[in-house]
């Protein structure tokens, strides 16, 4: 089984996002079962919040499912717990470090970074930008 956890600043927006596109990708290709996919913030200020509106509108528009979220902070003790930590953004990568105090099994989901939608209010383009680096971390995976 692999194990993924998606990771951006406060777990309600992009890692989430991350989490129900990744879970439907891998349901569309009847590998739901060889996967558990999760996602957590390096803040704590949004812990025990569901996933923000916007962004569980912008799901419902390209028809992914999603459930009832509760943001979590990352701990250092969640390192055993995945194999790979896929953050957001360079800000994201840094603190996942340092939480981690391991970079190991750290990557960034594109090359460059996903913008937080919180503060662009644009929930189109970070969509857009998780599903592409989904797709590729599926391949990459293969």
């Amino acid at each position: 089984m692999i194990r993924i956890c998606f990771v951006c600043l406060g777990n309600i927006c992009r890692s989430p996002m991350a989490e129900f596109i990744m879970k439907e990708k891998l349901r569309e290709k009847n590998l739901e079962e060889n996967f558990l996919i999760r996602s957590k913030g390096t803040s704590e200020e949004e812990e025990g919040n569901d996933l923000y509106y916007p962004a569980k509108k912008v799901l419902e528009e390209h028809k992914i499912p999603y459930s009832l979220h509760q943001a979590s902070k990352l701990k250092r003790e969640d390192l055993d717990n995945f194999d790979y930590f896929i953050g957001m953004d360079d800000s994201n990568i840094k603190r996942m470090k340092d939480i981690l105090k391991d970079d190991s099994k750290i990557r960034k989901l594109l090359p460059y970074d996903i913008k937080d939608p919180w503060y662009t209010r644009d929930f189109e383009t970070a969509y857009q930008d998780i599903t592409k680096g989904i797709n590729n971390l599926l391949e990459n995976l293969k």
